[in-house]
């Protein structure tokens, strides 16, 4: 792959969801669609939003390892990023990927004590396309 952060910047942007992956208590993966990202920096750090009471939220608060994935469906390629996965809730963070229409899944605003960022950045990576897989450093 001559240019990962293109590449994948460009796979990652075009897609609808994303997969995330959290280690449940006794050990197991445990993987969950997600909206894409709100924000990204290049393909090493990215913001999501979720419910502070969900069940991936627990698992991150108790173990921090995670993974996300990119699939691109046309093309059959997809991209596994692993590193650590944050739970915010401090306002400054909230509000910056705060959209309107959030409310649908935060009824009390960008202060819903229910809504969180999770922040992951990334450590390494393992592309794949055209039949063979690259993994890389990031």
């Amino acid at each position: 792959m001559r240019n990962p952060e293109q590449t994948i910047g460009n796979l990652i942007d075009k897609q609808g969801v994303a997969f995330i992956g959290s280690v449940s208590a006794d050990g197991f993966p445990n993987m969950k669609a997600m909206l894409p990202p709100r924000r990204r920096e290049g393909i090493r750090t990215f913001w999501f939003t979720t419910n502070t009471s969900s069940l991936r939220v627990s698992q991150y608060r108790a173990n921090a390892n995670a993974a996300v994935y990119f699939y691109d469906k046309r093309f059959f390629r997809g991209v596994q990023l692993v590193g650590l996965m944050e739970v915010l809730t401090d306002a400054q963070t909230k509000e910056s990927i705060w959209r309107d229409g959030d409310t649908t899944y935060y009824p009390g605003g960008v202060t819903d004590p229910d809504y969180c960022v999770l922040k992951f950045t990334a450590q390494n990576g393992r592309y794949y396309s055209n039949f063979k897989s690259e993994d890389f450093d990031i």
